[in-house]
Parts: C-alpha cells; structure tokens; sequence
C-alpha cells in the first residue's frame, strides 16, 4: 500500500481557508455531487460523468478526498475495482451542496430545475434522502 503524503500546513487557521484547501476545486466537488446525487462509486461511474474529467485528475482528486476523509474506499473487488463511498465527514457536505446549488440557480441559468425545485419545496427532505442512501450503502458495504 503506498504511503500517503502527511498533510500539508494550511495558509491560515481560517475555517473558510480550510474548507477550501480540501473541496476549492470543481472536480472535487463534482465527484461528491456524483456520489451524493447520482450514487457514483465507481471509477468509471465517474469517468462518464457529463464533464468528461481526465483519468490522472481523477486519480488525483480521489486520492485527495480519501486522505482527507471526505471518501474511503473498498475493494479491491470485480478486476481490481474500488469501491468508493462517502464517510459521514462527506455525508456531512450534502447541506453545503444543496445550498450552493440553490445559491447557483438562483442567480445564474443552469439546468435540472427539477432537482432545484425539489430542493426549494424541502430541501431538508433531499438532504435526508442523501444520509439514508449512504448510510444503507455503508452497511450494505460492511456486511460483505
């Protein structure tokens, strides 16, 4: 197993700093919305996500979410594929998500209204709805 670097020193002591230094790129966010909104937990799941990410920046931002605890990963399982599943620290990002996308639809033009409307109407049932599906999928996951 290779080692993982040890963690960097962060800029400032901000909170704000801290949340970017883990999450402050689009891909790495990306990757939760998949995992969070889709139920992604393959590498290739990901590979074919609407944004076309490269396979080296995905490597890279898995490693990353891993080593910061956002994700973990099983397997290896089926020809050495990982399974990856948010932690309850990466569950804990699905009231942040929501509020971004609500923040982004409300002041840009973006698609899937029907996800936003259903955020709108009771976003607290969305963000329930994620907890419930990773926490049976964490289960399921532990009982193999």
């Amino acid at each position: 197993m290779p080692k993982r670097k040890p963690a960097r020193k962060r800029r400032s002591g901000c909170p704000l700093n801290a949340s970017v230094e883990i999450l402050g790129d689009r891909w790495s966010l990306l990757i939760i919305r998949d995992m969070m909104l889709r139920g992604f937990r393959s590498f290739k799941e990901f590979l074919e996500s609407y944004e076309r990410i490269a396979t080296n920046i995905l490597a890279d931002r898995l490693r990353k979410l891993e080593a910061y605890g956002i994700i973990s990963t099983a397997g290896p399982f089926r020809r050495r594929r990982l399974i990856y599943s948010l932690t309850a620290k990466g569950i804990d990002l699905a009231p942040v998500l929501t509020e971004m996308v609500l923040w982004a639809a409300a002041h840009e033009k973006t698609g899937n209204q029907t996800l936003v409307r259903q955020m709108r109407k009771d976003k607290e049932q969305v963000i329930s709805a994620v907890r419930q599906r990773w926490a049976e999928k964490t289960i399921h996951s532990a009982a193999k």
